[in-house]
């Protein structure tokens, strides 16, 4: 007995014309997520793989000076090294100084050890006098720094083709020449200090949100809707004003001669002529950066707080708890998603803020974003900035990851 085939209208088997508009609607889902795609491909993920990619890439020196790295192979690093590596450095620079290229190598190799400007610009100056044979005195003669092996083995450290030797620097240690990691000089640890001072600003500014948030938001939550919604529109006024305009305004009233000194004056804090220094340090830091990022703590615990019904307090009051019992034991429990939620966001955002500690903070309290900012802009070492931004990037998803794990416990846990 044959089996009747059943034909859509378009004459078309109706298997097949059922395939065909899945494939179309799929085509279609495809085509209304591209365009986010590549926004997010073209905005996010190139731009941070290409931050990975100058972290590690330190092809520009070997390529630059190949005849002189290829001499070096067979130097242990330890005494000056022979002839042939001075001769094949005179080669590199003789052709750089042609091409006029040299000038390249000059901030690279001088953020490797300091010096290296100075060096390189006077012989590329003077190279054209130098004989030929005998490389190695004529070096020393335009420069003495020629003949001191660290120099040399700062060029020779320069060899792989890709190091992690920026992610070194940016926690205070360096490679010695024998490719052994060491700390640096005491008196440049600096990337240590500035680490930590992010680590316990975010801390802290995360910690004093919360204080004030809480109160706020269980106000929001708790009251009429008609004054909830008005204190809402105050939460929400600094949204309205640029971030730059709201430290600025903090710049007026934390200065000596500002609003919130002349209060503390008036009220006999401190003499007039002892007025504390509220600005270009940590407190400044500290007291900007809780005001700017105090929304982001009060939204994530309003939104939970909204959820959680009056008349559970009034059971446990029922029950013979006094109100900070019930308070402790029923209504803080509940809480916590939006507690958690809030601290990530706000902490988050505050190890990587940079305007506010840039104009508020000063010298003394500038932070890890202020670096990665000065050496893309003023330094114009993109690589270590790479470096930099990468660990504060790894820092923030491994925050975010232990977050997670932690949430997952918690509602195992619930559940």
């Amino acid at each position: 007995m044959s089996k009747e085939q059943i034909l859509s209208s378009d004459g078309l088997p109706l298997e097949v014309s059922l395939k065909k508009a899945e494939r179309k609607n799929k085509l279609k889902a495809v085509a209304l997520v591209a365009p986010l795609f590549l926004f997010i491909l073209i905005i996010y993920i190139f731009p941070i793989g290409d931050m990975l990619f100058r972290s590690v890439d330190d092809r520009m020196i070997t390529k630059m000076l190949p005849k002189t790295f290829a001499a070096m192979e067979k130097w242990d690093g330890q005494d000056l090294p022979e002839e042939p590596v001075y001769k094949g450095l005179y080669e590199d620079l003789s052709y750089l100084k042609k091409t006029k290229t040299y000038g390249k190598i000059i901030a690279r190799l001088n953020y490797e050890k300091g010096g290296f400007s100075s060096l390189i610009k006077k012989t590329v100056r003077k190279i054209n006098k130098f004989e030929e044979g005998n490389y190695k005195e004529q070096f020393i003669k335009v420069h003495k720094r020629w003949g001191q092996s660290e120099y040399l083995v700062a060029l020779k450290n320069t060899a792989p083709n890709w190091s992690y030797a920026k992610y070194l620097k940016g926690i205070d240690r360096k490679f010695d020449q024998d490719r052994n990691i060491i700390q640096v000089p005491e008196d440049r640890r600096i990337h240590k200090t500035l680490w930590l001072r992010t680590l316990n600003v975010a801390f802290w500014v995360t910690i004093f949100c919360f204080i004030l948030a809480y109160p706020i938001s269980h106000l929001l939550a708790t009251l009429p809707m008609k004054y909830s919604n008005l204190l809402m529109i105050c939460v929400l006024l600094p949204f309205w004003t640029s971030l730059l305009v709201r430290t600025s305004s903090w710049m007026v009233l934390l200065q000596q001669q500002g609003p919130i000194n002349d209060l503390i004056v008036w009220i006999g804090l401190a003499a007039d002529d002892n007025r504390p220094e509220l600005m270009y340090n940590v407190i400044g830091t500290f007291v900007a950066m809780t005001q700017i990022l105090l929304p982001f703590m009060v939204l994530p615990l309003y939104s939970v707080m909204k959820t959680i019904s009056p008349s559970l307090m009034r059971a446990g009051k029922s029950l013979g708890g006094t109100p900070l019992v019930s308070f402790v034991k029923i209504y803080f429990p509940l809480t916590i998603p939006g507690i958690g939620a809030g601290c990530l966001l706000v902490f988050i955002l505050a190890i990587g803020y940079y305007i506010t500690p840039a104009l508020v903070g000063g010298a003394s309290g500038s932070l890890i974003s202020n670096t990665i900012a000065y050496h893309m802009k003023s330094s114009l070492d993109w690589a270590f900035a790479s470096a930099l931004g990468t660990m504060l990037l790894v820092g923030v998803l491994t925050i975010y990851w232990i977050y997670n794990k932690l949430v997952g416990i918690d509602n195992i846990k619930l559940g």
